[in-house]
């Protein structure tokens, strides 16, 4: 069998604003849609569960790891790309300066981490935990923005917001097999695993 990596984007979420939006968790139909993957059996075979630090991400992945009764890895940099100088942000303003972040890469917009340091920092996070777990199926658990910058580079696309997993808050996935495949599809739902 074919090695398979995965990258999953955590679901919806509860926002709140008076809240880091790196502590934020997910709402009731993040945690519906994770039950139902965590109940199914695609994911049998799976023996790493990689997730970022964050508090929506690894309440995706902690559920997960425990069905498939497999190790959890928390990795800090696998975080979402750094948007701490704003804060939240209205969701159209948000869409906005999401749209600069993709469309200038190697510029910081409003004091955000630039998009070329994002892509940086999860390939190499990718990359160095492919290298610690060779040949053993792997999901990893994180983010849109940040996944998409993984989507590009191993497409060997340019960095642009039209390879992003696209409206509907998140629980996207894509699949590859290493650094020297591209995925085998674009963003999918992660329903698309369990039909």
């Amino acid at each position: 069998m074919p090695i398979t990596y995965r990258y999953l984007t955590h679901p919806q979420v509860l926002i709140d604003p008076e809240t880091p939006v790196t502590e934020w968790s997910l709402n009731e139909l993040g945690k519906r849609r994770v039950n139902t993957l965590s109940k199914s059996s695609v994911l049998i075979g799976t023996k790493l569960v990689v997730s970022s630090a964050e508090t929506k991400a690894i309440e995706t992945a902690s559920p997960l790891a425990e069905a498939l009764e497999c190790q959890l890895e928390i990795r800090k940099h696998m975080h979402e790309n750094d948007r701490s100088a704003t804060g939240f942000l209205q969701p159209d303003e948000f869409e906005t300066v999401a749209d600069q972040f993709f469309a200038h890469p190697d510029q910081s917009v409003r004091g955000w981490e630039t998009a070329q340091k994002a892509q940086s920092r999860i390939v190499a996070e990718v990359r160095e935990c492919l290298c610690n777990h060779p040949n053993s199926d792997i999901l990893f658990v994180g983010h849109g923005g940040v996944g998409t910058l993984l989507f590009c580079h191993l497409s060997g696309y340019p960095i642009c917001r039209e390879y992003d997993q696209g409206p509907g808050g998140g629980g996207c996935f894509f699949e590859f097999s290493g650094f020297n495949s591209r995925p085998r599809s674009h963003w999918q739902p992660l329903e698309n695993l369990i039909d």
